[in-house]
């Protein structure tokens, strides 16, 4: 197939996603969505929500075209090696990205990639954790740098966004929806992520932590907002929590040989997890600052 008759067959595919796909996830769910205005109407541009389901997407997309933009994802390579879906995300002009960072080269095809979607006008929809949240109470985790990368590389702008609800609709590690009665799924938008401070500087390890932190803290924010609660002090960081059970398993001996050495007491006041070991109170691993 030409390229030009490739654009036309990827435009005529765009075109009929915007007829039959809103339709069927506002029956979904029931929506109460706020901060749309703060999406560009032109341009390219960032939006980074948290993730919290398989189902979320669905609600950031609809709430993205209905700001006025049309959405493309990251998502996973192996969705692109799936008979009909692949080539339907690809007509669709969606993005892939491999979860195995072994392959330097591939990377960097990928980000420039991503850079030439962004450059040419187009809106892009990045989870900046990566995954969903594992936190304990769903709140954002510890961000990876790809969405500051992107946004100090090309100059868009991020704009937050946070919502809740999609995570009753299809719970993480589940494939049974549940439709019946309708879910609300609550989202907010905010003014874009000042990232002024990181600007003009080289891309190293400070900055790139430090402008994803500022990604992160207003995602966080406007969450806070939706659940009217207090989010964490320091986010959860699922690298710390699998080193610290790495650690704990490390300590565990074989089965049927107890963990503590004879005569080692746990500290007073720990509290055993499942499995019969105990976590001295203290500072949660998961949740140790991260790097700036």
């Amino acid at each position: 197939m030409s390229e030009q008759a490739h654009q036309r067959r990827s435009s005529a595919v765009r075109r009929g996603t915007t007829i039959v796909l809103p339709p069927i996830i506002k029956a979904m769910m029931k929506r109460d969505w706020h901060g749309q205005e703060h999406i560009p109407r032109d341009g390219g541009v960032i939006i980074a929500p948290n993730h919290l389901s398989y189902a979320d997407w669905a609600a950031v997309a609809l709430f993205t075209y209905q700001a006025g933009r049309y959405p493309f994802f990251l998502i996973k390579s192996s969705a692109f090696d799936v008979k009909l879906i692949g080539p339907f995300l690809r007509d669709c002009g969606q993005l892939p990205v491999h979860r195995d960072r072994a392959d330097a080269t591939l990377v960097v095809k990928e980000l420039k990639d991503a850079e030439a979607s962004l450059r040419a006008g187009g809106c892009l929809i990045v989870y900046p954790e990566g995954t969903a949240s594992r936190d304990p109470d769903l709140w954002p985790m510890v961000g990876k740098t790809g969405v500051a990368r992107l946004a100090l590389t090309t100059g868009a702008p991020v704009i937050p966004v946070a919502h809740w609800g999609a995570q009753v609709i299809l719970p993480y590690g589940s494939t049974k929806p549940h439709l019946v009665p309708r879910h609300l799924v609550r989202m907010l938008a905010g003014p874009p992520v000042d990232l002024s401070a990181y600007l003009g500087r080289p891309l190293g390890r400070e900055v790139l932590r430090g402008a994803t932190a500022a990604v992160m803290a207003d995602i966080t924010g406007l969450l806070a907002q939706l659940r009217g609660k207090e989010p964490p002090a320091v986010p959860f960081d699922p690298v710390a929590a699998r080193r610290a059970k790495a650690a704990r398993d490390s300590q565990t001996g074989p089965p049927g040989v107890p963990a503590e050495q004879p005569g080692a007491q746990a500290e007073p006041g720990a509290q055993a997890e499942p499995g019969g070991r105990a976590d001295p109170p203290g500072d949660d691993p998961s949740r140790k600052a991260a790097p700036a």
